[in-house]
């Protein structure tokens, strides 16, 4: 028996979860986790084979969760389900320890073989992630991190990942500390998260 942790933070979804898991003989769900923090809390009381994982949840990342669970000993499979499909979420998330990263959108029954995959404990992906893998191995030059930042919000998120405050950055940068607090929150939101924390974690899987 297969048994499951969902870590989503979206009612809907978790509700489509269950079902499909309610239909796959062999599995069974061990319980649900609405952020990162919970998900790990939930997995030490619970000790499922295998999670779930979303990217990002409001009130605690899967990248710091994923972390978290690959380091413990006999610690669950970690199966990424998530939205994102750009080569940074992709390779934190394999760096961090999934074993396995499929997009919301997938449809059943790749999805059941996902799951069952990565809970016997191979490495699986979905077709449009397994074309990033292959060519990144093939020798395609990576991708620059976070194409979506502007160059000064890039230098921004450089400086936060060194552990400096919104000051020190005003005064490295030579700009004032009002525009410096909107890069930030333009950092925060085209890198969907929720805490400088989050940003800074990103960061530094992304090696900035």
């Amino acid at each position: 028996m297969i048994t499951v942790l969902v870590a989503d933070d979206h009612p809907l979804f978790r509700k489509g979860l269950r079902a499909l898991l309610g239909s796959m003989p062999g599995v069974s769900l061990a319980g649900e986790a609405t952020d990162g923090k919970a998900a790990v809390e939930l997995a030490l009381s619970l000790k499922p084979q295998l999670v779930l994982m979303d990217l990002h949840m409001p009130g605690g990342d899967g990248l710091t969760a994923i972390r978290r669970l690959a380091a413990l000993p006999d610690g669950p499979h970690i199966l990424v389900v998530t939205m994102f499909e750009d080569d940074d979420s992709v390779f934190a998330a394999l760096r961090a320890g999934a074993r396995g990263y499929v997009l919301k959108d997938t449809d059943d029954e790749e999805m059941t073989r996902a799951i069952l995959a990565v809970g016997h404990g191979e490495a699986i992906f979905s077709a449009a992630i397994a074309s990033r893998i292959v060519a990144f191995f093939a020798g395609r030059p990576p991708a620059e991190p976070f194409p979506g930042l502007t160059s000064s919000e890039r230098n921004v998120l450089q400086l936060m990942s060194r552990g400096l405050t919104n000051d020190v950055i005003a005064g490295e940068l030579s700009l004032s500390a009002k525009t410096v607090r909107n890069y930030v929150s333009n950092v925060f939101s085209k890198l969907h998260v929720a805490s400088r924390a989050e940003a800074i974690a990103r960061a530094r899987d992304a090696g900035i």
